[in-house]
């Protein structure tokens, strides 16, 4: 995947990416709401992904029916009424007081949604709301004036849809921010005669002609260690396997103001014959630490020289790492990662 280098200049090998969680859609056909993936624990799309560092709490938005089960009320037009005739906005209460209003069932017509949102809004209030989530799919895009109008307020956006919100209390807001964070990888790939793989990008900035670790961004629901392997393939052509994760660091307000992690991983070299990706890589080879190091970036850059030691250290078994066990979360029942080092637990 390209590197941000059109965006932002940063320091070899420490390059980021937004992490967000996924999106969500909801179908409403005959007063029955199915809901194709949680909201709130995944937004996002494949390329700029928020680590968000997961700055979006889970929050479980119930069925209709589930919900009449569970005590929750949902607001319809069918369960809400008001002095007008004016119905309101489909809309799902989360476990938090607040509401998320169901997209696909927004009016089209500009006049017939600023009414229903004011309606809507005069009704949440009445009931004591507190944070609104009105999503607009790209289609919607001439009814954002409108929700802005209203005071509603961008939240977030990805390729589809903007996401809005309006905090009702008279109060500090509580919703959660947007996206935060960018995580980005890098592969260190030292080979038997302690060679390391090193590229020059193809960019006009700070670390232009330098040679530098690969590295590149995570993509959406991808493991670190796998982004590590298939950034250096991209790049290099190289094969490697995952040995262990040597080191991570965090930087502030780097790319479009966003704090910013890089996970630099070990790699063992399955595959020797470079092949670049010309459209991002203008050259790739195998080099020496002394004459990675000697290069004048790493004399005036720190934190990048002392990742290069710490890799070699961790080469030479001198130092480990993080090591990927796999263990079942019960925030979704599914496998996962888990990074430390071995221990011995019962």
């Amino acid at each position: 995947m390209a590197s941000y280098h059109s965006m932002v200049c940063k320091s070899p090998g420490f390059f980021g990416h937004n992490v967000t969680g996924g999106d969500s859609r909801i179908a409403w056909t005959n007063h029955t709401a199915t809901l194709y993936q949680s909201f709130f624990s995944k937004h996002g799309t494949a390329n700029m992904s928020s680590f968000q560092l997961n700055s979006y709490p889970t929050r479980r938005l119930r069925h209709k029916n589930h919900a009449q089960e569970k005590g929750v009320r949902v607001l319809s037009a069918d369960s809400i009424t008001t002095n007008s005739s004016i119905e309101l906005l489909n809309a799902w209460d989360d476990e938090y007081n607040g509401v998320l209003v169901e997209p696909r069932s927004l009016p089209s017509a500009a006049n017939a949604f600023a009414s229903a949102l004011k309606a809507s809004l005069s009704s949440w209030k009445s009931k004591g709301k507190k944070g609104i989530w009105l999503k607009l799919l790209e289609e919607q895009a001439d009814l954002v004036p409108i929700a802005i109008q209203e005071g509603f307020i961008y939240h977030h956006a990805e390729p589809g849809y903007v996401m809005l919100t309006y905090w009702i209390p008279d109060e500090p807001c509580l919703l959660p921010s947007g996206p935060s964070h960018q995580i980005g990888i890098a592969g260190f790939v030292i080979n038997d005669k302690k060679q390391i793989l090193v590229v020059k990008e193809k960019c006009s900035c700070l670390c232009a002609g330098i040679w530098k670790l690969p590295t590149g961004y995570i993509n959406k629901s991808e493991e670190l260690f796998s982004g590590a392997v298939r950034e250096v393939k991209e790049e290099t052509g190289i094969d490697t396997r995952f040995l262990e994760l040597v080191a991570f660091r965090h930087v502030h307000k780097v790319a479009f103001e966003k704090s910013d992690l890089l996970f630099v991983c070990m790699l063992k070299p399955l595959s020797f014959d470079i092949k670049i990706d010309e459209n991002e890589i203008q050259e790739a080879k195998w080099i020496s630490a002394d004459e990675l190091l000697k290069q004048e970036f790493y004399e005036d850059d720190e934190m990048s020289k002392r990742v290069i030691e710490i890799c070699i250290e961790t080469y030479e078994k001198n130092y480990s790492g993080f090591f990927a066990h796999q263990v079942t979360s019960k925030f979704d029942g599914k496998l996962s990662y888990l990074y430390y080092k071995h221990v011995n637990i019962k």
